[in-house]
């Protein structure tokens, strides 16, 4: 067994230095740009192959497999679209191919594992691995004077903090994920009146879905009004700092909430945002999530980000895990009550950015550290090496005893070619 995971490994990992080197050899491809009086196109993709090895704290209950690893890759396509003043349009979509032992830890793939979006617009071409057609954004926009109307697949995102996000309800990035590219599209309508140059008033209606285990993404195609989301949001610079309030119905829960980002003496920048979260059928109550953070970058590039996050779903010690860890589909996935996350950037060079992310679980006293590096090969081509190492009890059983004591440790090389 564990001659066939190291087997394993090596190829994931020559099958990354074999792409790496094929991309290379690839002359670089421009941009396809078409523009006339009345209208402009716009065609632009990308290439990701990557290789991964995980080792889990388990086999078991919670795992199959002592070790994973693997290989896989997206190819993506995006066109924008303009025609005359008023109409645009977007089109993203990619193809993947994933190894399947890879397929549930796509939180830092950037693709749509999981999203809670129509099934209609997704394929599937195998049943052993994840090679999957989606249709990640499809949009149209209308803009005239003050208003901006969007209708379709789109990314939706109110947060303004970095990695705890308690504000981005619709597919958001694990405070973990360091390629933040290509934010998940879900079906929604939007619009915006600009109510003067530093205010804006926004409309935003998301479609939700029913749970199907059978479809290929785990949602059904047809929409479900109860789990829709209506959020009506208003914003404005005041002394220098974006305000902004929003309420309405997220996924059967009555919402209220606000953010605020800005700068200190022109030196320390200043987030915060969080909402009263109300569910229909819990018997919590009304909760708060909060989370707040500070930060500044230095005239070397070395860049500090400290955040703090109040998660009120999450169990105020570990023998509540099991309850939020079955919470309904959508909710914030997070299992503990507090949380601290430090990170740095620093630019070694103009061709190498390293990151560095500590998280701490205060609930439970576990831990993630993740550093991810990324050196640029060309101006169309770069890798990335992603290290993830968790502290903390692992499982006993079916027994959670600490949140990132259930994380595998990880080491992912990834290589992405722009054209």
């Amino acid at each position: 067994m564990k001659h066939n995971a190291t087997t394993r490994a090596i190829l994931a990992l020559f099958f990354s230095a074999t792409l790496l080197f094929t991309l290379l050899n690839v002359p670089a491809r421009a941009f396809f740009e078409w523009q006339a009086e009345d209208g402009s196109l716009d065609l632009r993709g990308l290439i990701r192959g990557f290789g991964s090895a995980c080792e889990n704290p388990e086999r078991g209950f919670f795992y199959q497999d002592r070790s994973d690893t693997g290989a896989g890759a997206v190819a993506r396509l995006i066109m924008e679209a303009q025609a005359g003043q008023h109409f645009g349009l977007e089109l993203n979509a990619y193809q993947t191919w994933i190894l399947s032992s890879l397929a549930s830890r796509q939180t830092g793939l950037g693709t749509s594992f999981d999203v809670e979006r129509s099934a209609g617009l997704e394929w599937s071409f195998s049943d052993d691995e994840y090679v999957h057609l989606a249709i990640d954004r499809a949009n149209i926009r209308w803009s005239r004077d003050r208003l901006d109307l969007i209708i379709g697949r789109q990314p939706v995102n109110l947060a303004t903090t970095f990695y705890f996000t308690p504000n981005d309800f619709f597919a958001p990035f694990a405070a973990q994920a360091f390629y933040r590219v290509y934010k998940p599209g879900v079906d929604a309508v939007r619009a915006g009146v600009r109510l003067g140059n530093l205010s804006q008033m926004s409309l935003i209606g998301v479609l939700g879905y029913k749970r199907d285990l059978v479809s290929e993404t785990g949602w059904s195609n047809e929409p479900d009004t109860n789990r829709s989301s209506y959020v009506g949001r208003i914003s404005t610079v005041l002394f220098d700092f974006d305000l902004a309030l929003f309420g309405g119905v997220i996924r059967e829960a009555n919402v209220i909430g606000g953010s605020l980002q800005g700068e200190l003496f022109q030196w320390l920048g200043v987030r915060a945002e969080g909402h009263s979260y109300d569910p229909d059928d819990s018997k919590r109550g009304t909760y708060p999530e909060l989370s707040a953070g500070i930060e500044h970058r230095w005239e070397n590039s070395l860049t500090l980000r400290l955040e703090q996050f109040y998660h009120g779903g999450g169990a105020s010690d570990r023998l509540g895990y099991g309850a939020v860890s079955t919470a309904a589909p959508g909710e914030n996935a997070y299992l503990g009550r507090n949380y601290t996350a430090l990170g740095a950037s620093y630019e070694f060079t103009p061709l190498l950015n390293a990151e560095m992310l500590a998280i701490a679980n205060l609930t439970d006293y576990s831990y993630l550290l993740s550093i991810n590096a990324v050196y640029s090969l060309s101006d169309e081509a770069e890798v990335a090496i992603n290290l993830g190492a968790p502290i903390g009890r692992k499982p006993k059983a079916s027994e959670i005893r600490s949140e990132f004591g259930l994380y595998p440790y990880s080491v992912n090389i990834e290589v992405r070619y722009y054209f």
